[in-house]
């Protein structure tokens, strides 16, 4: 099994944001705090919804396939999480 990377951001006051890895063990760091980043469900016609509005993103789709949406979701937190984590202060 091949494991990706997971980007780690780490802000001027020392805090790490990251998406959630279990290939990364960030307690070797210090303290975690985990927070749920989005929700992805399937909506009332069996497709898929990536809905980032816990980090006060948008909602994705619908997708077809429930990995595409993840994969969305991903793509989405990598690109924006830094910043929807300081909009949520």
């Amino acid at each position: 099994m091949s494991k990706k990377s997971t980007p780690i951001f780490i802000g001027p006051d020392g805090k790490i944001v990251s998406i959630y890895n279990d290939n990364v063990d960030l307690s070797s760091v210090g303290k975690v705090k985990i927070r749920r980043a989005s929700h992805v469900e399937p909506d009332k016609n069996g497709k898929w919804v990536a809905d980032l509005s816990p980090v006060g993103g948008p909602k994705l789709g619908p997708f077809k396939r429930r990995e595409d949406a993840l994969r969305a979701e991903v793509v989405w937190l990598e690109k924006n999480l830094v910043e929807a984590v300081k909009k949520r202060k």
